[in-house]
């Protein structure tokens, strides 16, 4: 067995938050453009702005969040911090009447996004063999994804039974919110002296000297870092602005005629799919390597975004969000295995944080372009943009790496 319970034990309870959380998270996400553009009149630029700003600062937090985890060793209390934060942010959006209070409440979800993933992620490198790091970061992937299929099945109901009521939703996805910040308080962490010993064997084995734990220096230890770490930083950082927000996928299968209720459908087929991928891509990268999947997530994410550039059929519409969960299942754990991988042990969540902020500084100009491209091109013009990048970021992969 390549796990005992211990680690599974971590593993499957850091699952079930991310289950809980996503149920929440998924409940709502959906509605959120529709919410902002139908019900409070805001334009597709002012969607692409907060959306920016949410993403971006989530994405530009997970770097310090990682590097302080990495200090004091306390991986688990800002995991749990960062999951409260969410749910805070949750209840903001029950009680907002404005675009200011949506925004105020994508800002504190995403600002507990920021602060929880990195150290969770390396909770989840913590409890798993380098060998089968992928297995486990796929596993956790497919226990958050379910998540979200299931809240968004729940969002279909509720708002569908309940006559379109936006509030409903907003106020009945606290529960599960509230459950996954519970269920973090059994999590155990690896003990200090474990960590120390893990760094001193990585460190003798990959690097000669050990990098600085100070994030004033990281720009001078880059170039220390194993090389493929250093280019894949980078070619992340390039795929970062062709990933605008998901909500304008949303947007453009309205524009295609889909209604709200068929839209959430819609987006539980990317996250079936997205389930169904995710665990088998994990497992696959264990055997063949990292790379040669990220190559092809980042194909399909431009098969599919110049699919919605030029398609205008609503059945090649249920399709692309299908193969959309597809490029996810692909990449988003595989990243993080990837990172993991190559990243010194006693620094692991700083630079799984780096890597997200990286992502991050990309992701405000990709949804603020996005948003700007579609008000003065037309809508297929912020996907002609995001399948050109991602394709660039492709032969990055295959050139560099």
């Amino acid at each position: 067995m390549w796990y005992n319970n211990k680690i599974m034990f971590n593993i499957i309870l850091l699952g079930i938050a991310s289950l809980l959380t996503d149920v929440s998270s998924e409940m709502i996400y959906p509605l959120i453009p529709f919410f902002l553009v139908m019900r409070l009149g805001v334009s597709p630029a002012l969607l692409g702005l907060i959306e920016g700003v949410a993403e971006s600062l989530s994405s530009l937090l997970k770097i310090f969040s990682g590097y302080w985890s990495d200090k004091l060793r306390k991986r688990k209390l800002l995991t749990i911090l960062g999951y409260a934060f969410s749910l805070v942010g949750k209840f903001f959006l029950y009680l907002s009447s404005s675009w200011g209070l949506v925004f105020t409440s994508r800002v504190l979800d995403r600002f507990g996004k920021g602060v929880r993933t990195a150290p969770r992620d390396a909770l989840i490198a913590d409890s798993s063999h380098e060998n089968r790091r992928g297995r486990a970061f796929g596993l956790h992937r497919t226990m958050d994804t379910l998540g979200a299929c299931l809240g968004i099945f729940l969002s279909y109901l509720f708002f569908s039974g309940g006559g379109g009521n936006y509030k409903a939703v907003f106020f009945i996805a606290l529960i599960p919110a509230a459950a996954g910040v519970a269920v973090l308080f059994w999590v155990k962490e690896k003990s200090k002296t474990k960590l120390a010993f893990s760094a001193h064997l990585f460190n003798s084995a990959r690097y000669k000297t050990e990098p600085k734990i100070s994030l004033t220096e990281f720009i001078p230890q880059f170039k220390k870092l194993d090389k493929r770490l250093r280019a894949f930083l980078i070619i992340a950082f390039i795929f970062s602005l062709a990933n605008s927000s998901n909500q304008f996928l949303l947007l453009r299968a309205n524009t295609l005629g889909f209604n709200i209720k068929l839209i959430i459908l819609l987006y539980l087929v990317y996250n079936i799919s997205y389930a169904v991928f995710s665990y088998p891509a994990g497992v696959i990268s264990d055997k063949v390597g990292r790379k040669i999947l990220l190559i092809s997530g980042y194909i399909f994410y431009a098969l599919v975004y110049f699919g919605f550039a030029f398609l205008n059929s609503q059945e090649f519409t249920w399709a692309l969000f299908a193969v959309y969960g597809i490029y996810s299942g692909l990449t988003d754990g595989i990243e993080k295995a990837f990172v993991s991988d190559l990243s010194p042990v006693h620094l692991r969540a700083t630079f799984i944080g780096m890597h997200a902020t990286l992502v991050g500084i990309g992701l405000f100009p990709a949804s603020l372009i996005a948003g700007f491209l579609w008000s003065w091109f037309g809508a297929p013009a912020p996907f002609i943009f995001g399948g050109v990048m991602s394709l660039g970021a492709a032969i990055g992969m295959m050139k560099y790496i």
